[in-house]
């Protein structure tokens, strides 16, 4: 079975122990990601909607500068499908949506979803995978099947996203893509885990940020 999003579930007690290896791959993309969304946005005070959030670590790793100056940033979690919930029109400064898109079965409701949640002049900050046989031989000849970074059947090939896809259902849905940037491996750590950050090519894994027009609806 592919997609299968019940792996989460199974290892929900075990997020944050650094005991199963694909839950570390998926915390080690946080500081590529970060890298290049910090630039875009100072996340202190601002109301962030982390779509797909699964155990929280990026809503924890944007929430961890205001932490660290003694402040408290609520987090609240909401269980069940991102395009599924009622979320406020126009509440969010920023939607953050990492390891999500190439998941989705209709990116254009999704897409939708985005935009009725961003204020105008709010930021869309995601990754998808390319769709190509090079990211499909990454993400599951190598990443599941040979190396466990990740649990067999979590991705389906089709659902991965070309760039110029994925711009266009943003357009389609009022949101204006800039220029976008690859992540992939960089290193191995101490723990034997493979690091991600920037990379020059976007074949694999790419990321990047989308706004909201000021003035649109």
């Amino acid at each position: 079975m592919r997609n299968d999003l019940s792996i989460h579930d199974r290892v929900a007690d075990q997020w944050w122990s650094d005991e199963v290896r694909w839950v570390c791959t998926l915390k080690n993309l946080l500081p590529g990601r970060l890298k290049r969304f910090n630039r875009n946005i100072n996340w202190p005070d601002k109301a962030i909607l982390n779509l797909g959030c699964t155990g929280g670590f990026m809503a924890e790793a944007m929430a961890a500068r205001h932490h660290a100056r003694g402040g408290g940033q609520p987090i609240t979690h909401d269980a069940g499908m991102g395009a599924a919930q009622p979320y406020a029109a126009e509440g969010c400064d920023a939607v953050v949506c990492v390891d999500v898109l190439e998941h989705v079965a209709d990116l254009d409701k999704v897409s939708s979803k985005v935009a009725r949640a961003l204020r105008p002049g709010g930021l869309l900050l995601f990754d998808a995978i390319n769709r190509n046989p090079l990211s499909r031989f990454a993400t599951i000849t190598v990443a599941e099947n040979m190396l466990g970074l990740l649990p067999r059947g979590t991705r389906v090939p089709r659902l991965f996203i070309k760039r110029h896809e994925l711009r266009k259902r943003l357009t389609r849905a009022g949101i204006v893509a800039g220029p976008t940037q690859g992540l992939g491996p960089r290193g191995i750590d101490r723990r034997g885990d493979t690091v991600f950050g920037p990379v020059p090519h976007q074949t694999v894994i790419y990321l990047g940020v989308a706004r909201k027009p000021e003035g649109a609806e």
